[in-house]
């Protein structure tokens, strides 16, 4: 995802790291334009004049909006290999046909899922408090009844590494026994790079925790929600998900074998800087924790597919994308129902112009991108003999696209540099340092490194993402929707280049 490599929790025990118009075109062609005027780079006047009449088109489009509206209220959370996960592939299904694209499918495939059971947790000392917490994705469950220990309390990931492990007697006294809390903190950013930074305290904790002896991992959230954060400004259909009570948020972690696997759960934010003050005082804090949860549990799950045939060249695949799964909590708005609504609207835009690029554009809907890629192992492991053009994905919510960015071969940066040109009218930068640095989301991303296939970002801003990512507060209510349009907008006019482009993209430059 972004700046952030959105490493969420691989699968328990097994991963560990792993982008009407058809009625003017035709009076176009029908006034003699068979012979296209030339443009001075590397699409042709006729080219650039479809892609500006996409993005014109998807700035005044409103199907984004009303996706986001169906999923997010009339499925809500779908985690992998639910029956909500169920309903959200066959709604997917319906809405991709009724938006005129090809070869609609859902391409099933095996998984096994972790389950959130009930989950308690409660200061004992120095004060009783109960307090706002969420099970990490993956945790294993408490011993019957719960457990109770003194808190060793730790400001970041850093300083948990730095302690000894159990080889060294002499130093690992501080985690032993006790519940490590890590009070890592997510600093607000606009690329996300904040929660790049702190999310590794999630991902890897327990397994640092437990090679020091702890029986627990708390951590504060992370996350950006609480009273500090300020008010986003209020969109279409939503406003800031940062006020209201405290929240917290959940995620994917891991363990490793050749460790103990321990409960783990986080905490709000006033709930972290409550136990921040206390040990700031000197006072020995004690926790109770109860956390009830199944692992390995046997699912199906799918990836939704479907397609705009190209023609000369259509066996050359663009792939634009975003992912279909949640975690447990809110409507999964922000994440990623935004990004599927984004990308499903601009494709559909692309076909409703009825004209066909050069290479097929294929719209794939990612599964369990939450808690292990399976979605996206499998379609490459399924199609890593296909050509792809490009791989992007929208997964950063609904905020306004500020930059784009690429991962392709230097030949074919002049297109690129011709897109970007086309999207700048929309505000979007090129920026001429990290032009050719694009990360293109968590699946796509996947895609990138594993096939070298190549690759374009359309980075969003993130300034408010993490207020609500993985959280209850993850709803439609607390969506700003005012950029879905420029999205959609930069989306259509993107694929369908990249479709047309008189050059190969790859292999890209890693």
């Amino acid at each position: 995802m972004r700046a952030t490599a959105r490493e969420v929790g691989p699968e328990l025990l097994r991963r560990r790291s792993l982008l009407g118009a058809a009625g003017a075109f035709a009076a176009a062609t029908a006034a003699g334009c068979a012979t296209p005027t030339a443009a001075s780079g590397p699409f042709d006047e006729a080219d650039l004049a479809h892609a500006r009449e996409l993005r014109e088109r998807g700035l005044a489009d409103r199907t984004a909006l009303r996706l986001v509206r169906e999923l997010c209220t009339g499925i809500g959370a779908r985690p992998a290999g639910s029956p909500a996960d169920a309903k959200a592939h066959a709604w997917a299904v319906a809405a991709l046909s009724s938006l005129g694209l090809e070869n609609v499918r859902a391409e099933s495939l095996p998984l096994r899922i972790w389950q959130r059971g009930p989950a308690a947790a409660r200061l004992t000392a120095p004060v009783p408090r109960p307090l706002v917490m969420a099970a990490l994705g993956n945790s294993v469950a408490t011993p019957e009844g719960g457990l109770e220990a003194e808190i060793a309390w730790y400001p970041d990931l850093a300083a948990l590494r730095a302690d000894a492990t159990e080889r060294d007697e002499s130093r690992v006294d501080r985690a032993r026994g006790r519940i490590v809390f890590i009070d890592q903190r997510t600093e607000r950013s606009r690329d996300g790079s904040g929660y790049g930074h702190a999310v590794p305290a999630r991902v890897n904790g327990a397994v640092e925790a437990a090679r020091r002896g702890a029986v627990a991992l708390a951590i504060r959230s992370i996350g950006t929600s609480g009273a500090s954060a300020t008010s986003a400004t209020s969109g279409t259909s939503g406003t800031s998900g940062t006020s209201g009570p405290p929240i917290a948020h959940t995620g994917g972690m891991r363990y490793d074998l050749s460790v103990p696997r321990i409960p783990a759960f986080a905490v709000s934010v006033p709930d972290a800087d409550f136990i921040a003050t206390e040990h700031a005082a000197g006072r020995t804090l004690r926790l109770h924790l109860d956390l009830q949860a199944r692992t390995g549990v046997e699912a199906t799950t799918a990836n939704v597919i479907a397609e705009w045939r190209g023609t000369d060249l259509a066996h050359e695949i663009v792939l634009i994308s975003a992912h279909l799964d949640t975690w447990d909590v809110g409507q999964g708005a922000e994440d990623d129902g935004a990004g599927v609504a984004i990308v499903s609207a601009a494709a559909g835009l692309i076909a409703a112009a009825g004209r066909r690029a050069r290479r097929t554009i294929r719209l794939v809907l990612f599964a369990n991108e939450e808690n292990g890629f399976d979605g996206a192992l499998a379609y490459g492991n399924r199609y890593r003999e296909v050509p792809h053009q490009l791989v992007a994905e929208s997964d950063f919510g609904a905020g306004r696209l500020y930059a784009v960015r690429s991962r392709v071969a230097q030949a074919a940066l002049p297109v690129v540099d011709a897109i970007a040109q086309l999207l700048a009218p929309l505000a979007i930068a090129h920026p001429e340092a990290t032009r050719n640095q694009g990360n293109p989301g968590p699946d796509a991303g996947v895609l990138m490194r594993r096939h070298r296939w190549p690759a374009i970002a359309l980075a969003q801003d993130g300034s408010r993402y993490f207020d609500v990512h993985h959280t209850a507060h993850d709803t439609l209510d607390n969506l700003d929707t005012s950029a879905l349009p420029q999205n959609v907008a930069a989306w259509a006019a993107t694929a369908w280049l990249a479709a047309q482009s008189p050059l190969p993209f790859g292999p890209p430059a890693l």
